[in-house]
């Protein structure tokens, strides 16, 4: 059976079992997702958590009758208006139908109808088996949009075995302890305010963590013959007309209208694309300077929906590791590769892994088809050679508006998907902005634009690991590396002697100074999940050694202090996902 025709089956029943407990109850819709499927109701009187039990027990009930589903179609928009009249929202779904689309509906036996394509399974017995639970009640905008009514949105977990929603459950458990929005405050990163939704402040810790990001991004990326620049925040809306994005991204877009007569409108940048069209067009260019490889990682901006901010994961105010590759189409395949080198890089310092996925033309795209279709022989090209056939996937449709991409999608620590990185292939922007190049025979051509990203939204990548790591970050990316903790007050000086050698050997270590007991302090940088605390009393004080509590239980005593330091900075240089237990 297939699991999506189940959960979609699943969603009616659970339609049927809240409109028999909530008369005058009006359906929305009911879609699948990963992990089951959601419902949205206008209800007649508020839903809680205490609801639960009662609408599993009707929607056993529902599938105990053994009821087939069967499938009507309506003749007209009229007839369909007329059995659903008093459901407005299935009505304003009808009116929106295509004229050749068919309006079609699902009866479960007798006593329910709902307003759907399909297909079903054929009998609710074929669901007995099935495994589900109503796990959370949410408000959701009609159709996703702040203009329309707030319906109740009821989330469902739904797998064909009871052991497969037992494992789930336990992850989810276990993603609810991980999750950055808990951690990112409580380990002093960063925390969100009323006053700007969706742009988070970060804190010192955080900042340290998110500089340390950047700091390796760079270097590595200087290796690699990157040029970073920065372009203006604010900029005339003719710019994204040009590019194109105006069209495709107005809506989100932070504008600034007119505040004289003869200005025209401003707005914040949400991409650093055109900024970086601007750039390379500053000059001539010869075939000699390509490839030419412009990154940044200004502030953007959008204007996302109140309703789909999430923590880091989807914010008003982000940065990218972005770059802007100008390349000759013979670079085509070696540039790809080069940079799909770098995600291997990157990914497999925090041990994740990550599948390709070829997104190819949408409906909106600008520019030649055929230029697209060779851009999309090209990628699968070099997909195929790479990965192997089997070694990705397509997303049909999926593209940018300016090109085909590779989307590198991450898994994490508890198997979760994250889309992290993306490459994209690009001949229309060149095109747009009159971008040329003197090749070997002194003729004008356009060069090819890869727009790249490894780490994708830096706000994005933290909350990742973030729940990756359980807050437990390796020693290298940890914002406080070492703590000190000195016994009493008489081992301060000590202490600081320590913290000073630890600071000049360039790692981050932070002192409990004040007089309280040990057990405390140490507690206190246990909670924090440093990955090492320095205990020092009177032996250490007297041998210039240092004791070791490490992150986990372990710990070593008498350890000398240039022996400690000599391991950290390995640890630093090397990345290392483990810590050094042996000094």
């Amino acid at each position: 059976m297939d699991i999506n025709i189940a959960r979609h089956s699943l969603a009616h029943v659970l339609a049927q079992a809240v409109m028999e407990m909530f008369p005058g109850t009006k359906l929305g819709i009911g879609p699948c997702i990963d992990d089951g499927f959601y419902y949205d109701f206008d209800l007649p009187e508020p839903l809680t958590q205490e609801h639960f039990p009662e609408i599993e027990k009707r929607m056993g009930q529902i599938l105990k009758s053994m009821s087939p589903l069967t499938r009507e179609e309506y003749p007209s928009k009229e007839a369909a208006l007329a059995a659903f009249a008093g459901q407005g929202y299935k009505e304003e779904l009808i009116r929106d139908l295509p004229e050749n689309e068919k309006c079609t509906a699902y009866h479960t036996g007798e006593g329910f109808t709902d307003l759907c394509r399909g297909p079903h399974v054929e009998n609710t017995r074929e669901l007995l088996s099935w495994a589900y639970q109503i796990h959370s009640v949410a408000g959701a905008y009609w159709r996703g949009s702040e203009k329309n009514p707030m319906l109740t949105r009821l989330y469902v977990y739904a797998f064909p075995k009871r052991d497969e929603l037992k494992a789930h459950i336990a992850k989810i458990e276990e993603a609810k302890k991980r999750d950055h929005r808990k951690l990112g405050p409580q380990l002093d990163l960063f925390f969100l305010h009323e006053t700007a939704p969706g742009m988070p402040y970060w804190l010192p810790k955080g900042l340290k963590l998110f500089n340390t990001l950047l700091d390796f991004w760079r270097k590595e990326h200087e290796e690699r013959g990157y040029q970073e620049i920065s372009a203006p925040l604010i900029n005339n809306h003719s710019l994204w007309v040009t590019s194109g994005h105006w069209n495709h991204y107005r809506d989100i877009m932070f504008s600034i209208p007119p505040q004289e007569e003869g200005e025209t409108t401003q707005a914040i940048k949400p991409m650093n694309c055109p900024n970086a069209m601007n750039v390379y067009n500053r000059t001539v260019r010869s075939y000699r300077e390509l490839p030419l490889r412009y990154s940044d990682c200004d502030v953007l901006h959008r204007n996302e929906l109140s309703g789909t901010l999430h923590g880091l994961f989807r914010v008003r105010m982000f940065r990218q590791d972005d770059s802007h590759n100008f390349i000759t189409r013979e670079q085509i395949p070696s540039e790809i590769n080069a940079i799909l080198d770098i995600a291997d890089r990157f990914y497999d310092i925090f041990k994740l892994s990550y599948k390709p996925v070829l997104s190819t033309r949408p409906e909106d795209f600008m520019g030649d088809p055929e230029l697209w279709e060779e851009a999309e022989r090209e990628l699968r090209g070099i997909l195929g050679k790479r990965f192997g056939e089997d070694g990705y996937t397509v997303n049909e449709g999926d593209g940018a508006f300016y090109g085909p991409k590779i989307d590198l999608i991450m898994t994490d620590a508890l198997g979760r998907p994250w889309q992290t990185g993306t490459i994209q292939l690009d001949f229309q922007l060149p095109h747009k902005f009159g971008l040329t190049y003197a090749d070997r025979d002194g003729t004008l051509k356009e060069p090819v634009v890869i727009h790249r990203v490894i780490y994708g939204s830096l706000e994005r990548f933290i909350g990742i690991l973030i729940e990756h790591f359980a807050g437990a970050f390796p020693f290298w990316l940890a914002p406080v590396q070492i703590g000190v903790v000195p016994v009493r007050e008489t081992h301060n000086d000590y202490a600081c002697d320590v913290m000073s050698v630890l600071r000049k050997a360039g790692l981050r270590c932070e002192g409990l100074m004040e007089d309280e007991g040990m057990g405390g302090k140490v507690n206190k940088f246990r909670q924090a999940k440093v990955p090492y605390t320095l205990v020092l009393g009177d032996r250490e004080t007297e041998a210039g050694t240092v004791s070791v509590k490490i992150r986990g239980g372990k710990q070593a005593q008498d350890v000398p202090l240039e022996a400690f330091v000599k391991a950290c900075a390995g640890l630093n240089e090397g990345q290392s996902l483990e810590l050094a237990e042996d000094f």
